[in-house]
Parts: C-alpha cells; structure tokens; sequence
C-alpha cells in the first residue's frame, strides 16, 4: 500500500531532502525568486509558505521557530521584518511557480518560485 507517500524524493535521503529544502528556503526569502526544477519548487511552496505564516505571528516563540528550522537568524529577520508584514492581510498563497523551457542538458522541466 501506498499510505502516506505523498512527498517527493528528489533523489536523495531525508536528511538530505531536509537540507536541500532548507537551502533553497534561505535562497528563496533572500533573494525574492529563485529558478530551479519543478518538482523542487512544488515541494519548497508549502515548507516557505508555514514559515511565512509563522512569521505573521511575530513574537519571540515564532523567531525562535524561524532560526531552529531555517537555520539562518538571517533568513528568519528578514521573514520577520520584511516579508511577513506584506501579507498581514493575505490568508495564504504568498508565491508562485512559473514553470519554464525544459534545461537544455538533461530536459528537467524548470521553474521559477517567488514570492507574489
């Protein structure tokens, strides 16, 4: 059976899945868009967008969230100050995936996440 299957591999252990994601979050909040592969910005959408939905909480708990599960006291300020208060009054969908011509080395479907 198939239960609980729903997350993508990516080739790659969980703890490496963990990190991989982490690294494209940090990406991500600091530049505002980043371009990878489909399938990693379908699965990096809904790890931003909790993050995001922490950091409207504000508070020191929320903070703290941030910087144990980004890894970055950078990355979570920056959630905190500049782009938690854009979407006080949004609900979710915060970003967006714009999918781009196949890479033209391997054929991989591209795609661009940012934030909306």
């Amino acid at each position: 059976m198939k239960h609980h299957d729903a997350n993508r591999k990516l080739g790659r252990s969980r703890d490496g899945r963990r990190a991989l994601l982490k690294g494209l979050a940090v990406s991500l909040i600091r530049d505002g868009k980043i371009t990878t592969t489909e399938a990693k910005a379908k699965e990096l959408r809904p790890f931003v967008e909790k993050f995001i939905t922490h950091a409207k909480k504000g508070g020191m708990v929320s903070r703290r969230l941030l910087v144990a599960r980004l890894g970055s006291e950078i990355g979570a300020e920056k959630l905190v100050k500049d782009i938690a208060p854009r979407y006080m009054d949004r609900d979710g969908g915060y970003t967006r995936i714009i999918k781009l011509v196949p890479r033209a080395s391997d054929a991989s479907p591209m795609a661009v996440i940012e934030f909306v």
